[in-house]
């Protein structure tokens, strides 16, 4: 039984798709980022680590796409997808774990008015997490100036900065949370009015790399009938044998629980046959069917006929110094050094991951890059 090869993100780069390479980058960044906002900002986890007190916690996403837009007067649920550019809000969740508080405005005269015209205000809690969260972004980029080399980051956001500027819709700043059959969902008002120069060049780092990974995303899954995501961290690692469940989480970088939600959906088209392991006493083994082949290979396909058409659409050589800056810091050794957690940190009791998704698998559990 194949037992698959480990991916290290700090490997010698194989000409990663370029998909792999923003999200690798990506979660880098946000992981280092919630390392330290869980350091700094009072917080509980589900594992019994932190203050004691303050909102449950939660990743990047959570800020970026939602409590970065609250104002302290509040803002309706219908303006927030739109400030947003994503349904996916997780709301309930981020009112369940302390940091907003969401109610009927009371300038609102009608009996019941619908719950997208109810305001939502950041709760005393969510106003601490937020301000550590806003000042983190520049001394996160600063930190990697440092460890990489300036002229490296410089080449990086000038890359992307002119892609991003290139896009004909706005976007999310960072990744939604993932729909039904872990697509990813934008709201249908997030076409630009208008073009807007330079807005690029002051977008944080991650919000770059977010953005250029949706544009992709959302062209794949315009044409493929499972997403970037499930294609990217399952139908990737399978070959023609099989694997034990237990090592997928390991060999793709994600967790147990965004593996699990992603085998579901396998299994339901036809794309994924589990069985016992005939080697153990217990656990399974997954293994693709003739439809998870050639569901895996048309991903493999769509991938490289998209980078032709970015090729053509943004420029060749445009894509390709995007590529080659994404690749200096996907392969370089110092990229998981920076993925040390704190000894306190929730991160510090879970096994060192070997690799880096090939897309971030963010789900409601938090926000999550990695699906934790």
């Amino acid at each position: 039984m194949s037992s698959g090869k480990r991916i290290h993100a700090g490997e010698a780069n194989e000409r990663r798709p370029l998909t792999a390479l923003l999200s690798q980058v990506l979660v880098a960044f946000t992981i280092e980022f919630d390392n330290e906002f869980e350091h700094r900002s009072p917080h509980q986890t589900t594992m019994g680590t932190g203050t004691g007190f303050g909102p449950w916690l939660t990743s990047m996403a959570m800020y970026s796409n939602l409590l970065r837009l609250v104002t302290d007067e509040g803002v309706t649920v219908r303006e927030l997808e739109r400030l947003a550019r994503t349904p996916m809000l997780q709301l309930n969740g981020m009112q369940r774990w302390g940091y907003i508080v969401m109610a009927p405005d009371p300038a609102d005269k009608r009996p019941k008015p619908p719950e997208r015209d109810w305001l939502v205000r950041p709760k005393a809690k969510g106003r601490m997490a937020k301000a550590v969260w806003a000042g983190l972004f520049a001394e996160i980029e600063e930190r990697w100036r440092a460890r990489f080399g300036a002229e490296a980051m410089d080449r990086l956001r000038a890359a992307l900065v002119a892609l991003v500027s290139s896009f004909d819709r706005e976007l999310p700043e960072y990744l939604p949370v993932l729909g039904y059959g872990l697509t990813s969902h934008v709201t249908e008002d997030s076409q630009r009015a208008q073009a807007q120069p330079g807005a690029a060049a002051g977008f944080t780092l991650p919000a770059l790399l977010a953005k250029a990974l949706l544009e992709f995303t959302l062209e794949f899954e315009r044409e493929s009938s499972v997403s970037l995501a499930i294609c990217a961290n399952v139908l990737r690692v399978l070959g023609d044998g099989a694997l034990r469940v237990r090592d997928l989480p390991r060999l793709s970088g994600v967790s147990k629980e965004a593996i699990a939600m992603a085998a579901g959906f396998l299994k339901k088209r036809g794309c994924l046959a589990e069985e016992t392991d005939p080697e153990a006493k217990r656990g399974k083994v997954v293994r693709l069917t003739a439809k998870g082949v050639t569901a895996r290979d048309e991903y493999l396909r769509l991938l490289g006929e998209i980078e032709q058409r970015w090729d053509a659409r943004f420029g060749a050589r445009a894509v390709e110094d995007l590529r080659e800056s994404l690749a200096e810091l996907a392969g370089h050794a110092l990229l998981f050094a920076g993925l040390e957690p704190y000894p306190d940190g929730w991160r510090a009791k879970v096994p060192k991951p070997e690799t880096l998704p090939h897309f971030p698998m963010v789900l409601h559990r938090g926000g999550y890059p990695d699906g934790s």
